[in-house]
C-alpha cells in the first residue's frame, strides 16, 4: 500500500512539472532544476535533517531480496537456471524472427555464422550470469524489476505508436504537432511517467539503504545525464534507446566503483565524471555535424 502511495505521489510531482513545461511553455531545464531545489528543500523540512528508519523487512526485500525457488533444491537455485534457459530461448527466437523478416523484405543480413556466434555468446552470458546467481541465492528482486522495465519500455519506444510519437516530438516538436500529434498532452503524460519512475527509483534506494535521509540521491542527476549521453542519447532530442541508456548507466556504475576501489578522492571523482559527460556530449555534437 505504501509503495502505491509513493508511486502516485511521484506521478503527481511529474504532473506538476509537466504542466509547467507542456502547457505554460516554460523550458524543461528550468522547471526540473527548480523542482529539484523545491523538493530537496521540502525533504529537509519534512525530515528535519534526520534519517528515518529502519523499514519493515518486506520493504527492504524490494532491493535486497531474492526471488523464491519453487523447486526448493538445497544449495542451488533451480528457478534462476530455468528463467535463464527460458530467457535464452526467447532471445534466440526473437533474433531469428527479426532475421527472417529482414530476408523476407530483401534487406541485407549478417552471415549465418556470425548470427550463430552472436547468439551463442549472448546465451552463454545469460546462462553464466544465472549460474552464478543460482550458486548464491538466485536472482535479486531488483534485477527482475529492472528486466521488466527494460523490456516494457524498449517495446513501447520501438514498437508502439506512442513511442514513435515521443521520438518525433523529441526530434522536432513543431513538425510532430503539424503531423497531428497532440504534443502538449503527450509531453505532459511523459513527465507523469518519469515522475512514477523517479518515485520507484527512490523506493529502491530507500529500501537498499534501509533509511530515508535528506541527502539520499544527491549528485545522482549528473550520473543519470552522463549515462544517457554515453548510451547514445542526443542533446538535440529524438535519438537514443532504452537499452543504450541502461548500458550507459552500467558504464557509469563501473566507473564509480572503479574509482572507489582505487581510492580516488570524491573531488577527483567529480572531475572525472564531468570530463566523461563533456566528452560524451562532444561526441554527439560531432556525429550530428558530420551527418549534416
Amino acid at each position: 500500500m505504501s509503495v502505491a502511495i509513493f508511486l502516485l505521489f511521484g506521478a503527481a510531482i511529474g504532473a506538476f512539472q509537466g504542466y509547467w513545461v507542456a502547457y505554460l511553455k516554460i523550458p524543461a531545464f528550468i522547471v526540473t532544476l527548480a523542482g529539484m531545489l523545491i523538493f530537496r528543500g521540502l525533504t529537509f523540512v519534512l525530515l528535519q535533517g534526520e534519517s528515518v528508519g529502519p523499514f519493515p523487512v518486506g520493504f527492504q526485500k524490494i532491493s535486497s531480496g531474492f526471488i523464491p525457488d519453487i523447486f526448493h533444491f538445497p544449495g542451488f537455485h533451480l528457478t534462476t537456471i530455468l528463467i535463464g534457459v527460458l530467457l535464452s530461448v526467447v532471445l534466440i527466437v526473437l533474433d531469428l524472427r527479426a532475421r527472417r523478416n529482414q530476408q523476407k523484405y530483401g534487406f541485407e543480413v549478417t552471415p549465418f555464422y556470425l548470427f550463430v556466434v552472436k547468439n551463442v555468446l549472448i546465451t552463454g552470458a545469460v546462462l553464466g550470469l544465472c549460474y552464478l546467481m543460482a550458486s548464491y541465492k538466485g536472482l535479486p528482486n531488483v534485477l527482475v524489476l529492472l528486466f521488466v522495465l527494460i523490456t516494457g519500455y524498449a517495446f513501447v519506444t520501438s514498437q508502439s505508436v506512442v513511442g514513435r510519437r515521443i521520438y518525433a516530438m523529441g526530434g522536432n516538436e513543431k513538425a510532430a504537432k503539424l503531423s497531428g500529434v497532440n504534443t502538449p498532452r503527450l509531453l505532459f503524460y511523459t513527465f507523469v511517467n518519469m515522475g512514477i519512475l523517479a518515485a520507484l527509483a527512490g523506493i529502491i534506494v530507500a529500501a537498499r539503504l534501509n533509511s530515508s535521509t535528506p541527502n539520499a540521491g544527491d549528485g545522482m542527476e549528473l550520473d543519470v545525464i552522463a549515462a544517457c549521453f554515453i548510451g547514445g542519447a542526443s542533446a538535440s532530442g529524438g535519438i537514443g534507446t532504452v537499452i543504450g541508456a541502461v548500458v550507459g548507466a552500467f558504464m557509469i556504475g563501473v566507473l564509480n566503483n572503479g574509482m572507489s576501489i582505487v581510492g580516488l578522492g570524491i573531488d577527483w571523482q567529480k572531475v572525472v565524471k564531468g570530463t566523461v559527460l563533456l566528452v560524451a556530449v562532444l561526441f554527439d555534437v560531432y556525429n550530428k555535424n558530420k551527418s549534416v
